[in-house]
């Protein structure tokens, strides 16, 4: 079983490393892949993301393996300000895929935005990416696809 958990600023170090591991943003290549996440942009980014009190605009948690206490990723919405939608961010280290956080960890965020007031969230994810068939399998469903692109909503 898995909860959430607000990250604290040095919990941070886990983002690192997962945005830094090439297995665990192989979903993300076609828009450049691994993502650096420098200690100097912990603060900056941690006020935005975690130590904010509007979850209407933003929410992030990380997502805790309740028995053995590790983290296997990360859940999230935000406002998008020029589409005027909330997407989604869904993302288990790669080392944990398969074991069914993806599917926990949706679940969770979707409860989260429900209660902070959402009626819709959306993600755009990489055609080709297996999760489209996880998010499909939760409710959501295609509203856009492209080439390279599916985007994809619930109504909660």
């Amino acid at each position: 079983m898995i909860v959430t958990y607000r990250p604290t600023l040095e919990d941070l170090w886990f983002r690192e490393k997962f945005l830094s591991d090439p297995d665990t943003m192989s979903y993300n290549a076609p828009w450049g892949g691994t993502i650096p996440f420098p200690r100097e942009k912990w603060q900056d980014w941690y006020a935005r993301w975690v130590a904010h009190r509007d979850g209407n605009q933003r929410y992030y948690r990380y997502l805790l393996n309740a028995e053995s206490r590790e983290f296997v990723g990360e859940i999230a919405y935000h406002l998008d300000p020029e589409q005027g939608i909330y997407l989604a961010d869904v993302i288990v280290h790669a080392k944990y895929r398969g074991k069914g956080y993806g599917k926990e960890g949706l679940a969770l965020l979707c409860q989260a935005a429900k209660d902070n007031g959402l009626v819709e969230l959306y993600d755009n994810i990489a055609a080709g990416n297996p999760s489209i068939r996880l998010f499909l399998n939760m409710g959501f469903s295609i509203v856009d696809a492209a080439e390279d692109r599916v985007m994809l909503k619930k109504v909660l």
